[in-house]
């Protein structure tokens, strides 16, 4: 038997499963735990569970990514055309150029706005720094920059603290649970967007160490689920239009379209869009969601490229490849030699081991802030105070920095400033620091050869990576893509000067912009794990395929070397916020688990003609949140127990007490038309809770007929079954619901999603995972 650590929740089992006691089984089903209400009186526990690694949330529900195959849904099926199915098709082509169209406006929305305000800033700030530097007193240069980072960061911190707080980060951890079939409580809603669009313009104006990047891909995903249901819940306007598509299965995959096509946007990479959907997110893929999804990225570049260049007054010019413009490497630059190959793996081992330290300074500091800033006011004087320091670090990294270079007449500089550099002269590390994020990397990839000397370059990788770690997390809308390649470019390039000078031929080591490339990949391999996407997005933002393989090499070493330390950072906030996210394949060392010992049991079934009173009652229960309900009928006598017959959810529930569906009423005026599919549509997502549902005495008497409206062929697995078995069939099927059945076809339990989460492995072999209402 394997080994395997037990951890005993701390709170009552009220998930989605419908299981019905207080009571955690044991996984060999030899113990029983007392009630847990009394372990915890027992035992002296705080009502308030303190936060760690170990905990699965029981407020996360699942998305229904089973289509529910009932009466009125074949009924539907079966009435519709094969030119009915056609234009369906075409709807969804639609709706993924609709959503690559906006996702790319927004994406032009957000840099004009992020070069417009940071331009002010800095020409306002590189101003009063030459006014001051002859005539003393460069001190009111520093508050003035430390002043204007902070208001910046303090509105964006507000909107997100106070209004939005889901917006906080890059989104990318939410839209991976969220394609993962985990429902995100505000993750793709219509305030959510504005939130972000607006916190990511003032994060990145106000100095922090973020890019925008990441949010655009939530943003793209939030888009996405707007669009695609032809109505907007939050503003109480209905389109009337794609209504078919109203349900969790279409939603998902126009939600890939979305993020592929905001990192289409973000970097001028359509495959690596796709790709980056495949290999981040989906959890479900075919060939015709491939091309849907390549032409919702290509449309986003097309807009973006299109409206910046009539921006920039050069219409038809599509030079900008995204938001970050990478720019062009030159080829006789970009060429490598084989010998060069072993150096790339070891830059890819010094990513990876850089990223697993990123990773685990910030999932400890992430610790501390789920526990000591987690008010609304604190975090934003967190975000202030991280603005306030990163300004003063620049400062005074920029002031004591001797580290001048010639400013020639075809310079690439945004803002240089000369300081105490002589004229003609301008000041290097204010080049890495005096700019966007996006422009750095810039800089660090094509200036020439001498731009920058070792211990500038030593220096800025040192603090910015401190800064980038202190940054990310922070409740303010930021990505953490371009402060990773701007590190890795950083100790990149400096590694290519210090190989130049090791050698007598300074040629035979070429540009230090491509060595720029290779460790921009290998610090962002190694902090977020992507491999074959961020391949292919580093390939089409510089439009140099010669680098591919290298690239390749470097990030499947990042990964190797960063799994062996540490989890990827977005895998790491998932877990630290308690997610039930599963993953591809069961945890190892489970085989001896059974359904019978991971199922929750027992379990809250209903009549196939059940009392109105009885559903009520059923729904109303506070103690535990059934969201599924086998459906049972007696074939004998009361004594025997019932046999499956069928599936219904809570959702299904709530639309049919609305509308009152009950058998003795059929013949009233209250349900003279049939309920339709689209009475269900009508209240997707958004259910009203049972609270809100006013049912009569008289009508609690009533009986309902569940026939019509259950799934009667629920997916099942005899109680024998594998855990991986379990796993593969839950996981594959995107299933919310697994009953399991004993051999005459009786139910005897349910297996949810966090039935199969709570599983792992620990460092002591197979663990539970608490279980706990956080």
């Amino acid at each position: 038997m394997a080994n395997i650590t037990k951890k005993v929740s701390w709170s009552s089992r009220g998930d989605e499963s419908g299981a019905a006691g207080e009571e955690t089984p044991l996984l060999n089903g030899s113990e029983q735990s007392r009630p847990l209400r009394q372990q915890d009186s027992a035992r002296g526990r705080p009502k308030e569970i303190p936060h760690n690694e170990k905990l699965l949330s029981l407020k996360f529900e699942s998305l229904d990514y089973d289509n529910i195959e009932n009466q009125l849904f074949l009924e539907e099926e079966r009435r519709m055309s094969f030119v009915a199915f056609r234009c369906l098709e075409i709807s969804r082509w639609v709706i993924c150029g609709l959503i690559g169209f906006l996702t790319g406006l927004i994406a032009c929305f957000i840099d004009i706005a992020v070069e417009q305000l940071a331009g002010l800033k800095y020409r306002l700030i590189k101003e009063n720094i030459v006014k001051f530097t002859e005539a003393g007193g460069l001190s009111i240069s520093l508050l003035l920059w430390v002043a204007l980072n902070s208001f910046c960061v303090m509105w964006g911190s507000i909107i997100v603290a106070f209004i939005e707080p889901i917006a906080a980060g890059s989104g990318i951890p939410q839209i991976k649970c969220f394609l993962n079939g985990v429902k995100v409580p505000r993750v793709v809603r219509l305030k959510t967007l504005v939130v972000k669009v607006v916190g990511v313009i003032f994060s990145v104006v106000g100095g922090l160490a973020v890019g925008k990047e990441g949010p655009m891909i939530h943003s793209g995903a939030v888009l996405a689920a707007g669009v695609s249901q032809g109505r907007s819940t939050s503003l109480k306007k209905d389109f009337k239009i794609f209504e078919y598509f109203r349900r969790d299965t279409e939603k998902r995959d126009f939600v890939s379209a979305g993020a592929a096509a905001g990192v289409s946007a973000a970097f001028g990479a359509p495959v690596g869009g796709v790709l980056f959907s495949l290999e981040e997110g989906a959890s479900f893929w075919n060939q015709m969601l491939t091309w849907r999804i390549f032409f919702a990225s290509m449309i986003s570049t097309f807009t973006l490229n299109f409206f910046l260049s009539i921006y920039h007054n050069k219409p038809g010019e599509l030079s900008n490849p995204g938001l970050i413009n990478f720019g062009r490497f030159e080829s006789e630059a970009m060429e490598y030699n084989l010998y060069e190959i072993p150096l790339f793996i070891a830059m890819g081992a010094i990513g990876g081991g850089l990223g697993a330290f990123f990773n685990f300074l910030n999932y400890w500091l992430t610790i501390f802030r789920i526990r000591y800033v987690h008010r609304p006011c604190l975090q934003v004087m967190e975000a202030m105070l991280v603005a306030a320091v990163t300004a003063t670090v620049a400062f005074i990294m920029i002031y004591f920095s001797t580290d001048c270079q010639p400013l020639g007449p075809d310079h690439t500089e945004e803002y240089p400033l000369q300081l105490f550099c002589a004229d003609g002269e301008y000041n290097s590390m204010a080049t890495a620091f005096f700019n966007t994020p996006e422009r750095s990397v810039r800089s660090l990839f094509h200036n020439p050869t001498g731009t920058y000397n070792s211990l500038t370059l030593g220096l800025f990788t040192l603090t910015y990576f401190f800064l980038a770690c202190w940054t990310y997390g922070l409740a303010v809308s930021a990505g953490v893509f371009i402060p990773s390649l701007l590190i890795g470019a950083a100790w990149g390039r400096l590694c290519g000067i210090l190989l130049a000078s090791t050698t007598s031929t300074a040629s035979m080591w070429a540009d230090p912009g491509k060595y720029a490339l290779i460790g921009a990949a290998a610090q962002l391999g190694g902090i977020v794990r992507m491999t074959l996407s961020l391949t292919v997005i580093m390939v089409e933002a510089t439009g140099n395929v010669t680098y591919g393989l290298p690239i390749m090499l470097v990030l499947m070493t990042a990964k190797i070397v960063g799994d062996y330390f540490q989890e990827g950072l977005y895998d790491l906030h998932i877990k630290l916020g308690s997610v039930p996210f599963l993953h591809w394949e069961a945890p190892a060392t489970s085989h001896w688990l059974t359904a019978r010992e991971v199922m929750s049991s027992p379990v809250t079934c209903l009549n196939r003609i059940e009392k109105v009173g009885t559903i009520v009652d059923t729904l109303s229960n506070t103690s535990t949140n059934h969201n599924g309900f086998p459906v049972v009928v007696q074939v004998s006598g009361d004594d025997e127990p019932a046999k499956l017959c069928g599936l219904i959810l809570r959702s299904q529930l709530i639309v049919l007490l609305k509308h009152k569906v009950f058998v003795e009423l059929a013949r009233s005026r209250l349900t003279q038309r049939k309920l339709q599919l689209k009475d269900f549509r009508d209240a997707y997502p958004r259910f009203p809770p049972i609270q809100s549902i006013h049912v009569s005495q008289d009508e609690r008497e009533c009986m309902m007929d569940l026939t019509e409206f259950m799934n009667p062929t629920p997916y099942t697995v005899p109680q024998d079954t594998s855990l991986p078995r379990v796993f593969k069939l839950f996981r594959a099927l995107g299933l919310r619901h697994l009953v399991v059945v004993d051999d005459d076809n009786r139910v005897v339990g349910l297996v949810t999603r966090k039935d199969l989460a709570r599983y792992h492995v620990g460092k002591h072999g197979l663990e539970e995972l608490h279980l706990a209402q956080t």
